[in-house]
């Protein structure tokens, strides 16, 4: 029923305007004599203010995974808002009982109620009942959550007569706006209960694990306890608190019974039982998420995304506030293909770091994000040991660091640019045993960025040089190739390509437009290589990275995030870059390293072994995995390391980040039927010349002829070592230390 200030006038008169002030003041600690005057006083009562203004409620984000499945959450409150019909009878009858008794027959001020709680607060020495009304106590709250620093918040809470008069006037102006099912409503869902809990639904679901509708009558005695201490009654602190929240509980019950509520023997057997908590934990942002990089890249993507709002400052205040509910693209499955494979040879310990990023072709959906350390601050805030507050995944924008130099995995880019420029698979040109960039290097400005000083050798660097073709420079990754090809087709298209693939430096600084961009110079994350090779799986279709599909607001609106995409290459020369890294596999640097269905990929290797990556793709999807030294790849290089127990002469793309990629893909896409890319136009790309290479293929047939009698010869003798066979620049090194041998090549650079 709806009662409006009148009415409590009616009731004011009838006892006097002295005692209707007493009642306002009853609550209250002395402070000092209050002069107000009778008509001070009735004019407080009959001049109302507009009902306070009503934020929405902060309340927790959720993050769901591609299955539904939460598996991380934000929030300033710990809260979920729910309707009245949603709370249980029992808990909106405790609630009434213990705070506000006569709540169905007053206007907002309860002076029979206010003076009996003041008698029976006094006689038992502390607060046993409340002495404000539900409305005041709703009032106040409100007038704190509207807060927006802590001087204002402290003026909302200060025990000022001031404060209660105001608080009585909003109070009287709520029960004129709303109905009384409404005021219980609000309450219930702005009251902290404690332990973190905002709202009688998160309540429910941290003391006891249930939603508030199904809460028994112990239970919702206990919560309604909690409610006028929620600090001294915090059962997840310590077991005196507990003891505290037990006989709260018993006060509340005790009450229900004396106000017939509950029948008095059905009381007292709930107070015989114990508390029968149930904490649930409620963890809240990246620390206490099971895929804690992914949901850390979400965070960042809310903040500096401008389609989820058009300032920081009002994507800020949106997040805090909360409500949401974000459907995510993450797929359990690759998420924990790529955990699983990195795990496996990477250890948490290690200061060498693997990470990996899953990308659908197409669409730019992340499907994965994992890297080798654990996410948090170590014990003592040390820099190194197994966890890392650094996003390894990702840019610095989505809280990563530096990155590393992305290696030979950059030589597509000037493949994709030669292609599209009428290169063909058999076409290319005699190469020598080094190469210095001394001229035709220009940069996108036109500036001569030209590098006299440095010497190029290939990976083997056995100093020899010899014709190579767009397809042999590709699958045996030959540096000083790849730098001529990038002189004749010209360094800034290059550039241009990369840029419409979305390469982008991890800093955020502007890319390095030097001769020795096609070898990877730029340090980069796992994410943007992977949407990059991801363009290549979809025909030259470049999507922009997407963590979250959908957005559902507290309203329940539903808001679709569609992918940002663009055509970045031709489809025909994407097919034609597919048809050559796909020999990478079976011609090239991955030669025996397969996952049962058409892929493609690049290594790569760095200059002195800083760093180490391999990409690559399928129609389906798309991953990039990164090794380097967190402790600085340069002052750290990947020689003569020990990683997951395992030694390493060297590091390098087919060795480590290889197999890693190979075992995370074979089991991310167990379950996908395998499809094969688009067969290239051979009319377009197939043929073409190179100077010497039919002399030198003639001569590699002879040798491995000749080879081949040798070692069976060697076999009929008995001797020999009859090793490994991998890519023909690689030997194997059996290392002092034991464990697995790892191949290696004898003085790579990049590859």
């Amino acid at each position: 029923m709806r009662r409006g200030p009148g009415a409590c006038l009616r009731a004011l008169t009838a006892c006097g305007v002295l005692g209707g002030l007493l009642a306002a003041l009853a609550a209250l600690p002395l402070v000092g004599t209050v002069g107000v005057t009778v008509n001070n006083v009735t004019r407080t009562l009959t001049d109302l203010p507009p009902s306070p203004r009503e934020n929405p409620l902060a309340q927790r984000t959720v993050l769901l995974d591609r299955n539904g499945k939460r598996f991380a959450q934000f929030y300033t409150e710990n809260r979920t808002v729910v309707r009245l019909d949603q709370i249980a009878p029992v808990m909106r009858e405790a609630i009434v009982a213990i705070e506000d008794s006569r709540f169905y027959e007053h206007a907002g001020l309860d002076f029979k109620g206010t003076l009996r709680a003041l008698v029976t607060n006094t006689k038992a020495g502390g607060v046993r009942q409340g002495g404000s009304s539900l409305t005041q106590q709703l009032v106040k709250n409100i007038l704190v959550e509207n807060s927006e620093s802590e001087t204002e918040r402290a003026q909302a809470r200060a025990p000022s007569i001031q404060r209660k008069i105001t608080e009585l006037r909003y109070a009287l102006a709520m029960e004129k706006k709303y109905t009384k099912a409404e005021i219980l409503e609000r309450y219930l869902n702005i009251a902290y209960f404690g332990a973190g809990a905002f709202g009688v639904e998160a309540a429910a679901q941290r003391f006891f694990s249930v939603a508030a509708s199904r809460l028994t009558l112990a239970q919702a005695a206990t919560l309604a306890g909690a409610v006028r201490t929620p600090y001294i009654t915090d059962p997840s602190l310590d077991a005196a608190r507990r003891k505290r929240l037990r006989e709260r509980r018993d006060i509340v019950l005790e009450r229900m019974a004396q106000l017939s509520y509950v029948p008095r023997p059905r009381a007292e057997a709930a107070m015989r039982r114990p508390l029968n908590l149930r904490l649930q934990p409620m963890p809240g942002g990246c620390d206490g998420s099971v895929y804690p990089y992914f949901c850390l890249y979400v965070h960042r993507e809310l903040l500096t995304n401008p389609v989820f709002g058009h300032t920081r400052v009002e994507r800020e205040r949106r997040l805090a506030r909360g409500g949401l509910v974000l459907r995510t693209t993450l797929a359990p499955r690759a998420q924990r293909a790529a955990e699983r494979a990195i795990a496996a040879r990477v250890g948490t310990k290690d200061t060498e770091v693997a990470a990996e990023a899953m990308i659908q072709p197409g669409t730019g959906r992340i499907r994965a994000m994992a890297a080798s350390k654990k996410y948090g601050r170590n014990a003592g805030d040390k820099n190194n040991g197994p966890r890392t507050t650094y996003n390894l995944v990702a840019d610095t924008a989505h809280g990563g660091g530096q990155g590393f130099q992305a290696g030979s995995t950059f030589k597509v880019f000037t493949l994709a640019t030669a292609l599209s420029q009428g290169w063909r698979f058999d076409q290319g040109f005699m190469t020598p045993g080094s190469f210095v960039p001394a001229g035709g290097f220009k940069d996108c400005r036109g500036r001569k960025v030209n590098d006299p000083g440095a010497e190029i050798f290939n990976a083997s660097g056995e100093g020899k040089g010899g014709p190579q073709s767009l397809s042999t420079g590709t699958w045996k990754s030959v540096n000083i190739f790849y730098m001529m090809l990038e002189q004749r087709v010209g360094l800034c298209p290059v550039v241009r390509t990369a840029k419409a693939m979305g390469i982008a430096r991890a800093d955020g600084a502007p890319l390095r437009e030097v001769p020795t961009f096609t070898l990877g110079v730029n340090e980069m994350d796992p994410v943007t290589v992977a949407a990059a090779f991801a363009a290549f799986g979809a025909r030259g279709r470049y999507c922009r990275p997407l963590s979250i599909v959908e957005i559902v607001e507290r309203n329940g609106r539903h808001f679709r995030v569609p992918p940002s995409c663009a055509q970045a290459i031709e489809r025909d020369v994407a097919d034609a870059v597919n048809y050559l890294l796909s020999g990478v596999f079976t011609k090239g640097t991955m030669t025996g390293q397969s996952i049962g269905r058409p892929a493609a990929g690049k290594t790569g290797t760095n200059n002195g072994y800083t760093s180490a990556w391999f990409a690559g793709y399928t129609p389906d999807l798309a991953a990039a995995v990164s090794v380097g030294d967190i402790r600085g790849s340069y002052r750290y290089p990947l020689s003569d390391v020990e990683i997951g127990g395992e030694y390493y002469g060297a590091v390098q793309g087919a060795s480590l980040p290889g197999p890693i990629w190979v075992s995370s893909m074979s089991a991310a896409l167990r379950d996908v039927s395998p499809r094969s890319f688009h067969h290239p136009d051979m009319g377009r790309f197939g043929g073409g010349f190179t100077p010497g290479m039919k002399e030198a293929l003639e001569a590699e047939r002879k040798a491995g002829r000749d080879g081949e009698r040798g070692e069976r010869h060697r076999d009929r003798e008995g001797r020999g070592d009859r090793r490994r066979r991998g890519d023909s620049e690689y030997g194997a090194y059996h290392g002092p230390r034991g464990g697995r041998v790892a191949q290696w090549p004898a003085r790579p650079r990049h590859r």
